[in-house]
């Protein structure tokens, strides 16, 4: 049974290996901006390691830097989450029971880019140690990329570091791609999340209102449900 369980894991860790190639640029440039804005090796480190939300950490950066206290930061960043207790909720029941100290670790794993690998792999997505192993690759990507910017890389080219973002941008769509080929509900599901996008960001402007992390939240709820009344079919055999 171990046996099988380190096996599941390590096919995980090379399923994430693209995450990881993908995270590492885009990690070194969060450092190079957590050094910019005056924080230390040490606390972007360990903010990578016990924070692990890309989007969330550069944001915190950009507040501390502009003054605003703890309590706004937290509360901003817990907005701009809140999608990972949907992505941790969907997962869950399709894992194998499971206690709950393995389940939190998977859940503190889960980012929007393992949570698509893992979701569009019906085969493995159910084994927990494949889902552990996807997580793991990524974990170690963000954190060595982190490592790489707050110590080792001094003195790139502006150009260079900012063109490191574009790095999350490429590696999403090369995810995403795959996964729609085949699956009508996915390409469907799709096409509604770019339309309710552009609706929420160039729409009325009480739309544009909205904070961020209430837009992510919104689109991804409407989305889903919209997608499981069209596909219930999808429901069924993912539930099986």
């Amino acid at each position: 049974m171990r046996t099988v369980k380190r096996r599941a894991f390590f096919v995980g860790m090379k399923h994430g290996l693209p995450i990881a190639f993908g995270y590492f640029p885009i990690a070194v440039a969060f450092g190079l901006l957590a050094k910019a804005n005056g924080l230390t090796a040490v606390t972007s480190i360990l903010m990578s390691a016990l924070v692990f939300a890309g989007a969330s950490q550069f944001i915190a950066v950009n507040l501390l830097a502009t003054g605003i206290g703890c309590g706004e930061i937290i509360i901003t960043t817990f907005l701009v989450n809140m999608r990972h207790f949907l992505m941790s909720a969907t997962l869950a029941p399709r894992l194998d029971p499971q206690p709950v100290k393995v389940k939190s670790l998977i859940a503190f794993g889960i980012t929007d880019e393992t949570f698509s690998l893992v979701a569009m792999e019906p085969e493995h997505n159910r084994n927990p140690g494949f889902v552990a192993g996807v997580n793991t690759a990524a974990y170690l990507g963000w954190v060595l990329g982190t490592v790489a910017g707050a110590m080792l890389v001094n003195g790139l080219p502006a150009i260079l570091q900012s063109s490191m973002g574009l790095a999350l941008y490429a590696m999403f769509i090369g995810l995403l791609i795959p996964g729609l080929k085949g699956s009508k509900a996915n390409l469907v599901i799709f096409g509604l999340t770019l339309v309710l996008s552009a609706v929420a960001y160039w729409g009325p402007s009480w739309l544009t209102t909205i904070g961020k992390g209430w837009k992510i939240m919104i689109i991804t709820v409407v989305a889903c449900t919209l997608g499981a009344l069209l596909f219930p079919e999808e429901e069924k055999k993912d539930a099986r």
